[in-house]
C-alpha cells in the first residue's frame, strides 16, 4: 500500500494549537509515573499527527477530519512537521526508559527510531530533493485522490454528511495540485528532478483521467449511485454539486498540471533513471535505503546479497525444472512458463475465481499455525483501470479496525496474455492471509498498543512479514502442485533481483533496458511486468529492497529460535510475538525475539 492543502495561515494555527499540548507532556513528564508519560505522549503526538495529516484519520476510518486532505505542500507544512518530530523526541528523552515495562520499552524504541528517522527526513537539505518531486505515476495525488473519490477507496460515502465531506476536499485537492506545480518549480531551478520517462507516465494518466469527461469521472462514480437513506432531494442537489465540482474545479486544476508537466517540466526532466544521476541522489539514496530496510547495510552489501539469493533460489528451481521432465535450461523453463497457454489465466472472472478459491483452502489450515486470527474482512478485487498499467501485480489497501471497511486484496489483470497463473497461491499468501492482511488487521485489533504501533510501520517490517508469509505455504497446505511452488520460487527470486536491480539502477548506473533485460533473463516474468517493475524502482528507489531484507531476517530470528529451543519452540508463540507489536524495525524485532527466546529456556 502508499496525499494534499490547507493554507499557510490554518497550517501555522494547527502547529501552535499542538505544540501547548506537547509542552505540557513535556513538563509533566518529571512528575508523572515514566509509563504515564509515555502513554500521554504517545496519545497527544497521535492526535496532533491526525490534525496535520487528516488522510491518517481517514484511513483508519476516522472521520474527524475527514472534511480536508490536508497541506503536503507548503512550506508551513514541513515547519510543523519537523517542529513536532523535534518536540516528540524532546519529550521522549525526559522519560526514564528503565522505568518501563518491556512492552513499553519496545514501544519507546518504535518511537525514538522512527521520529529520529522523520526529523532526518524533515531537514532543508533532504527536503531540497524529496518536497521537489512530489509526484509520479506510483503516488501521485492525482490518481490517489481520484481512488478515495471513487466510492471504492478509503473514504465512505453512505451519509449526507459523507458526500459533503467529499466536496469539501475537493477544494483541498485544487490547492495540492497546485502545490504540486509550485514544488516542481522549485526543482527545476535547482536541476533535482524526475527522469522523463516517469513524467511521461504522469501525462498518460493525466490524459487518460481527462478523456473521462465528466460522467466518466471517477469523481463522480458516488453519485451514480446513492445509498438507500439519502433523500431524493439530496441526491439531486449532491449529483449537481458534484458535477458542477468536476466541471469548474477538478478539471481545470488537472489541465492545468497536465499543461505544466508537457509544456514546461518534460523538457527539464533528466534522460537518466537512476538517483546516482540526480544532484544531491547519492545521499538521498543512502537514506531511502536506511529508511526501507530499517538497517545500517551499504548499498553494496545489499546488491551482493541480491546476487547471492539469485544463485540459492535458481539453484532450487533446477530441482523443480527436473521434477516436472522439463530438460531444457532454466531459462527456456521461464519461456515455457510466459508462453504455454495452460498458465495462462482465461479471463479476469477466471482470475478472481482463483484467488477466491485459494482463499477458502488457507481458511482451514491457517489456525494450525496462528493462534489470533484477524477479526476484519478480506475482500478480492483487480485493481483499478486507471492505475492497472503501471500498477504491480497485487496489492493490499487495508480495512479499518471496526470491520465497517474491509481490507482488500487487489490482483492486477492488466494485459490479461502476459499474466501467468503459477504463482497464484504464493501472491495471495503475500497480500491476503497469512500475509499483509494479517499483519496489519492483528495490529490494528490490537487496542493494547499505542496507536502509533496499531496504524503505523515500516516497510522492512511490512514487506517482510508478506514475503516470509509466502515461505509458509507448505505447511499451510499449498504448492502442493510444483508449477505453484515454482511459482513461489519465482516471487522470492523477484524479491531478490529486486536487491540487485534497485542498486544496480540508483548507485551503480544501471539503465532501464538493462533493467528490464536482468530481469527477464533471470525470472519467469512477462516483459509487461518486468518493464512495470523497473519502472517503479525508478519512481520510488529503495522500497523494493525492504522485501527480501525483512524476510530473510524474519526468517533467521525464527530458524534461531527453532535450533536454540528445539522441543520448546512453538510455532503459533513464534507467529505471536512476531505480529503483536505491530510493525518494527528489524534490530527492535529481533531483540524482542531473542528475549523470548531466553524466556522460552528458563520457562
Amino acid at each position: 500500500m502508499t496525499l494534499n492543502t490547507l493554507t499557510t495561515a490554518a497550517a501555522l494555527a494547527l502547529a501552535a494549537v499542538a505544540a501547548p499540548v506537547l509542552a505540557q507532556t513535556q513538563s509533566a513528564a518529571t512528575a508523572e509515573v515514566p509509563s504515564q508519560a509515555l502513554a500521554k505522549l504517545f496519545a497527544a503526538s497521535d492526535e496532533a499527527n491526525l490534525k496535520r495529516n487528516p488522510l491518517s484519520a481517514l484511513y483508519r476510518g476516522d472521520m474527524r477530519y475527514a472534511d480536508r486532505l490536508g497541506d503536503y505542500t507548503s512550506d508551513a507544512y514541513y515547519a510543523a512537521e519537523r517542529q513536532a518530530a523535534e518536540q516528540d523526541l524532546a519529550a521522549l528523552v525526559r522519560i526514564d526508559r528503565d522505568q518501563l515495562s518491556a512492552s513499553e520499552r519496545i514501544s519507546y524504541d518504535v518511537f525514538k527510531w522512527q521520529r529520529t528517522l522523520d526529523l532526518r527526513g524533515l531537514q532543508p537539505g533532504m527536503l531540497a530533493l524529496t518536497a521537489v518531486r512530489p509526484i509520479d505515476h506510483f503516488t501521485g495525488v492525482h490518481t490517489g485522490f481520484a481512488e478515495i473519490s471513487s466510492g471504492e477507496g478509503i473514504a465512505p460515502f453512505k451519509t449526507v454528511k459523507d458526500y459533503e465531506n467529499g466536496l469539501s476536499r475537493i477544494d483541498d485537492f485544487v490547492r495540492y495540485l497546485d502545490g504540486t506545480i509550485g514544488r516542481m518549480r522549485e526543482g527545476m531551478a535547482s536541476g533535482v528532478v524526475q527522469p522523463r520517462l516517469v513524467m511521461d507516465n504522469v501525462v498518460e494518466q493525466l490524459d487518460a483521467m481527462l478523456a473521462e469527461g465528466v460522467e466518466g469521472s471517477s469523481f463522480t462514480k458516488p453519485v451514480a449511485k446513492f445509498p438507500a437513506g439519502i433523500s431524493a432531494a439530496h441526491q439531486k442537489r449532491l449529483r449537481a454539486d458534484y458535477r458542477r465540482s468536476v466541471e469548474t474545479e477538478i478539471r481545470p486544476a488537472l489541465t492545468r498540471l497536465r499543461t505544466f508537466i508537457a509544456d514546461e517540466y518534460l523538457p527539464k526532466t533528466r534522460a537518466s533513471v537512476g538517483l546516482g544521476a540526480m544532484p544531491g541522489g547519492d545521499k538521498l539514496y543512502a537514506y531511502l535505503v536506511q529508511s526501507s530496510t530499517t538497517t545500517d547495510l551499504t548499498s553494496d552489501a545489499i546488491h551482493n546479497i541480491g546476487l547471492s539469493e539469485v544463485r540459492r533460489l535458481q539453484a532450487e528451481m533446477e530441482t523443480v525444472k527436473a521434477q516436472v521432465g522439463f530438460t531444457g535450461t532454466l531459462k527456456e523453463f521461464f519461456e515455457h512458463i510466459r508462453t504455454d497457454p495452460k498458465f495462462k489465466p482465461k479471463s479476469r472472472e477466471a482470475l478472481q475465481q482463483g484467488y477466491v478459491a485459494i482463499g477458502k483452502r488457507l481458511d482451514a489450515t491457517l489456525p494450525k499455525m496462528f493462534a489470533t486470527l484477524p477479526k476484519a474482512p478480506l475482500e478480492i478485487r483487480p485493481v483499478p483501470a486507471l492505475t492497472e498499467k503501471g500498477a504491480a501485480r497485487g496489492s493490499y489497501n487495508p480495512g479499518t479496525p471496526d470491520g465497517s471497511r474491509p481490507g482488500v486484496f487487489f490482483f492486477n489483470a492488466y494485459d490479461l496474455p502476459s499474466r501467468t497463473t503459477p504463482a497464484m497461491e504464493t501472491l495471495y499468501l503475500h497480500e491476503g492471509a497469512p500475509g499483509h492482511h494479517f499483519q496489519i488487521s492483528l495490529a490494528q485489533e490490537n487496542e493494547a498498543l499505542p496507536k502509533f504501533q496499531r496504524f503505523g510501520g515500516n516497510t522492512a517490517y511490512v514487506e517482510g512479514w508478506g514475503l516470509y508469509a509466502e515461505t509458509l505455504g507448505r505447511e499451510l497446505g499449498v504448492y502442493a502442485d510444483p508449477y505453484q511452488y515454482f511459482g513461489y520460487l519465482d516471487s522470492q527470486l523477484f524479491r531478490a533481483i529486486r536487491l540487485v536491480v534497485d542498486t544496480g539502477i540508483h548507485s551503480k548506473g544501471w539503465t532501464r533496458d538493462q533493467t528490464i533485460q536482468y530481469i527477464l533473463d533471470n525470472s519467469s516474468r512477462g516483459r509487461s511486468n518486468a518493464t512495470a517493475e523497473t519502472e517503479r524502482y525508478i519512481a520510488m528507489p529503495g522500497q523494493a529492497l525492504a522485501y527480501k531484507i525483512g524476510q530473510l531476517k524474519i526468517s533467521e530470528l525464527r530458524a534461531r529460535a527453532e535450533r536454540e529451543l528445539g522441543p520448546r519452540f512453538d510455532i503459533r508463540g513464534f507467529h505471536e510475538q512476531v505480529l503483536m507489536s505491530g510493525a518494527l524495525p528489524l534490530a527492535v524485532l529481533e531483540a524482542k525475539i531473542d528475549r523470548w527466546i531466553a524466556q522460552k529456556k528458563v520457562s
